[in-house]
């Protein structure tokens, strides 16, 4: 089902930025390794969470369950890119059933569905391509959001498993 990226992101202004973007859905099942990886050299600057629903992502739910994503309990990663001027990406790692708790390495707190500290969280944390920034505690699923100028890499195509240290996609250096 489609869905408006600022019911996503819970922002209509983070949404304008992305607007004319690139996206892709990376499904983790149960058997998965559940560690989230830095793409590149970033400063993660902001994270929004964003309480909600624990239902399933997997493809059955997902036909049935509008707006799913926008549903479930996520966590906004606004993300620098350091070695690329001024361009930016998002993570959204979105939880699911058996999850219900998204851990950051930049954050001192569990993010789950009894958190009730604020939504916006501001942080300077930086890390290396390859490095961990956080882990669910079972399967789910994270949403990657590029810029305009971003471009995937050769291979990437729908239903494609996809082996860890793998490009994803092409930025301009700056």
């Amino acid at each position: 089902f489609p869905y408006p990226l600022a019911d996503l992101l819970g922002s209509t202004d983070l949404a304008g930025r992305y607007r004319d973007g690139h996206y892709l859905t990376l499904r983790l099942t149960s058997a998965m390794y559940h560690r989230f990886h830095s793409p590149a050299r970033v400063r993660l600057e902001r994270v929004n969470y964003i309480s909600g629903d624990t239902w399933n992502v997997n493809p059955i739910a997902l036909q049935r369950i509008e707006r799913l994503f926008c549903k479930n309990e996520r966590a906004v990663l606004d993300l620098a890119l350091l070695d690329h001027g001024d361009q930016r990406m998002l993570l959204v790692p979105v939880a699911a059933v058996l999850v219900a708790s998204i851990r950051l390495h930049a954050l001192d707190t569990r993010l789950h569905l009894r958190y009730r500290g604020p939504n916006e969280i501001a942080c300077q944390h930086e890390a290396v391509a390859g490095e961990e920034l956080g882990w669910f505690e079972h399967g789910s699923t994270i949403i990657v959001l590029l810029p305009s100028g971003a471009r995937w890499a050769e291979g990437i195509e729908t239903g494609q498993q996809i082996k860890a240290g793998k490009p994803l996609a092409l930025m301009d250096p700056t």
